[in-house]
């Protein structure tokens, strides 16, 4: 098996056999930003057709760059800010159809067989779409993206906990569950907005008898894990990385505190988010 050149957008590197079994593997994808992965291509193309006139660049080669610095930052509410660009574009149907559909294509085109992608719609609502329009839409492009590949694709839907249309966002995940929304999912900076300010959100999805992964223990600490799974009933963590907050002892000799030992032992899953860009 040979080696080949990998595109980084600065200096090729080396693939190594694993980067081509792995590439070739058939994939799972729990945790994935649909504003997170646009094509840089696609932002620049976006902003010239629906007059975004705020990007860094319109250089396709340096806004790549730009973007992967940005997600380099290591500040979750500084690296959010290059999504104030991707969001700024995704303002209109037919854009937002187009990223969903690109994000589809570029799955399926890495082997992803079965994807779980996730979006905030009250974002995309600044130039009058209405929630139901936004959903409507990236779930068209992504049938039309997935549509003869070996994809399976559905949509998570988040709320900006950082905003109060928690309980909106999720009443719109129940109401598109059967046609391609499997679950409710809060995003956004972490500290000052703990999993219970959305309680009744939660409650509300627990109710339904429907699907809850939440951002939780990525920017803050295990106090925001405990909520997440004690009162908000998450079925997954988005990161959970800090759940090495409740684990001492030297490598090889771990002892798991009671809330890491409760994630190992009833298999609480941490997904996190690849980047596409």
């Amino acid at each position: 098996m040979s080696a080949t050149s990998l595109d980084t957008g600065s200096t090729p590197v080396v693939a190594s056999p694993w980067h081509e079994v792995l590439a070739k593997a058939p994939k799972a994808l729990l945790h994935d930003h649909l504003d997170g992965g646009l094509r840089p291509q696609s932002v620049i193309e976006l902003a010239n057709e629906f007059g975004y006139k705020k990007l860094p660049t319109t250089d396709v080669v340096d806004l790549k760059k730009w973007f992967h610095r940005g997600a380099k930052r290591n500040d979750l509410v500084l690296y959010l800010e290059t999504f104030a660009h991707t969001v700024g574009v995704m303002q209109h149907r037919d854009a937002i159809e187009r990223v969903a559909f690109e994000c589809a294509q570029d799955l399926a085109n890495d082997n992803v067989v079965y994807a779980e992608v996730r979006f905030a719609p009250e974002l995309h609502t600044e130039s009058g779409l209405t929630l139901d329009e936004v959903v409507r839409a990236v779930l068209a492009g992504f049938h039309r993206g997935s549509a003869g590949t070996d994809l399976t694709i559905y949509a998570i839907l988040s709320a900006m906990r950082t905003a109060a249309r928690s309980h909106e966002i999720a009443e719109l995940a129940v109401k598109f569950r059967d046609e391609g929304v499997v679950g409710f999912d809060i995003a956004g900076a972490e500290a000052g907005y703990p999993p219970t300010r959305h309680l009744d959100a939660f409650q509300f999805i627990q109710r339904s008898n429907f699907h809850t992964t939440i951002h939780a223990g990525e920017a803050f600490g295990l106090p925001s894990i405990w909520e997440a799974l004690q009162f908000c009933g998450a079925e997954r963590l988005g990161h959970g990385v800090r759940i090495v907050d409740d684990i001492t002892g030297e490598p090889g000799h771990e002892v798991l505190g009671r809330l890491a030992e409760l994630c190992a032992t009833d298999v609480f899953p941490l997904s996190s988010a690849p980047p596409r860009m």
